[in-house]
Order: C-alpha cells, then structure tokens, then sequence
C-alpha cells in the first residue's frame, strides 16, 4: 500500500483529487431521493430504444435522407474546421511568442493572443449555435462560425504550446546563419511540428463531425436535426439508422487520419 497518501507532504494531484472528492459527496446530498428521481416509463422508453438498435430502419427513403443529412454534416465540419485551422495559426503563432524581438515583446503577445484564444473556446460550440442563429438565422453560415470559433481557440492554444516546445538548437542555427524569423518560422518551428499539426488537427475534426451533429439539434440541418425529428416522432429504428451514418463518418475520418499520419511520419 502507498502510504505517500498520508504524508503531509501533498502533491497538487492529490489536493484536487480529495476536493474533486468532496464535491462528489457533496453532491450526493443535493438529490432529492425520492420516487420521482427516475422517470416511471423510463425504462420501458429504454428497453425501446435498445431493440430498435437490431431493427434499423433501411428503406429507400430513409437511407436517402440519412446520405443527405450526412452530407450537410460532413459539409459545416470541413467547412468550420477550414476556417477553424486559419484562425489557429493567425492566432497561435503570435501566442506562441516565436515572432517575438524580445522578452517583453514576448509577454505582451503571448498575454494578448492566448487571451482571445481563451475566449473563443471558453463557450461551447452549440452555444455559438444558439447565438448565431439567432442573428443571422437557421444559415448553414450558423453553424460554420459556430465550428469555427472554438474550434479556432482550441486548436491555436495547442499549435502555440507545440512551437513554444520546439528545440531551440535548429534554431538558433538558422539565427546564426543570417534567417530573419519569418524564415526560422517556416523553416525551422513548422517543419518540425508538422506532423504533430496535421494529426491533432485530424482528430479534432472527428470531434468537428459530432459536433456538427449536436448542433443540428438547434434546428440546422443534418444528422442530429434528422435524429431530433425521429426521436420527436418515437421512431427509434429511425434514429439508429441515422446514428449508424454517423458513426461511419467518425470511422472513415479515423482511418484517413491515420493513413495520412503513416505517410507523414515515412
């Protein structure tokens, strides 16, 4: 038995894993235990829901629709995510400081930048959904900004943390021999963090493929929108049929990621 548990000598993993601890106790207290806690036909809906799992609906139309609604999410996923890696860079390379001419310089870029990175993946890409909508209506428009923004956020915190932990000696080569540091940049931060770049990015548009599904629960549409519909109309074979395009989108995005990665890495 570890008894590095109860020395005094506290690592900061273990303070928040006791104060994550007593939160979850904490919670425990909040609930009302009572009768009404579980829905009475709730798992009647389940048992439902589970069967229809082995009888998805294959008919013609629905299969038509759901190759539709799969397009238009596959769509507002490249379409976001496109607009999400331009945002990363124009974002994370001044986060990262690597442009910078001095310490000072430095600080004020990397506070300011990573600041507004911050705020854009600080709000949930459905939230962005909702706000959008609401200004500019159910446009497939709605839901590429709505990708874009947190998306842009996310992925320009991790391209800045990726060139802040690049080796220094190929670049202070570079320095050494005469190259300015849009020079260092291309050809010394990039090339050695290409490979890293491309696969996040491709696991973050796996992620941008799901997301796009939710969203088009706000009324956008695709393949959430279609499951929303389904599951209104208490067709559940429908939903899995949809669901099931979903899911192979996610796999065929997996494999060409890493058949890409492979090819990069060789």
């Amino acid at each position: 038995m570890d008894k590095s548990w109860f020395t005094f000598d506290l690592h900061k993993r273990k303070i928040l894993t006791m104060i994550l601890l007593l939160v979850f106790i904490l919670s425990l207290f909040s609930v009302e235990w009572n009768s009404n806690l579980i829905h009475s036909g709730g798992f009647e809906t389940a048992k439902q829901i589970f069967v229809a799992l082995f009888q998805p609906d294959l008919s013609t139309d629905i299969l038509l629709l759901a190759v539709e609604a799969s397009w238009s999410t596959l769509s507002y996923a490249t379409a976001g995510m496109s607009l999400a890696i331009f945002i990363a860079f124009i974002f994370g390379i001044p986060a990262s400081g690597v442009l910078a001419e001095n310490a000072k310089t430095k600080r004020i870029m990397r506070s300011f930048f990573r600041g507004h990175l911050g705020f854009m993946r600080a709000i949930h890409e459905l939230v962005w959904a909702w706000l959008f909508v609401a200004s500019i209506g159910l446009s497939p428009f709605a839901a590429i900004f709505a990708l874009a923004i947190p998306y842009g956020g996310i992925l320009g915190r991790i391209f800045a943390d990726m060139l802040e932990d690049v080796p220094r000696e190929p670049i202070l080569a570079l320095e050494a021999a005469g190259a300015s540091r849009l020079q260092t940049l291309w050809y010394g931060y990039l090339p050695m963090v290409r490979t890293s770049i491309i696969s996040y990015a491709m696991y973050r548009f796996e992620c941008a493929v799901r997301s796009s599904a939710i969203m088009s629960f706000v009324g956008i549409g695709g393949l959430g929108y279609q499951i929303h519909l389904s599951l209104d109309d208490l067709h559940y074979n429908e939903v899995w049929t949809f669901v099931f395009f979903l899911i192979f989108l996610v796999i065929i995005i997996d494999a060409w990621s890493n058949q890409l990665r492979k090819r990069l890495v060789r």
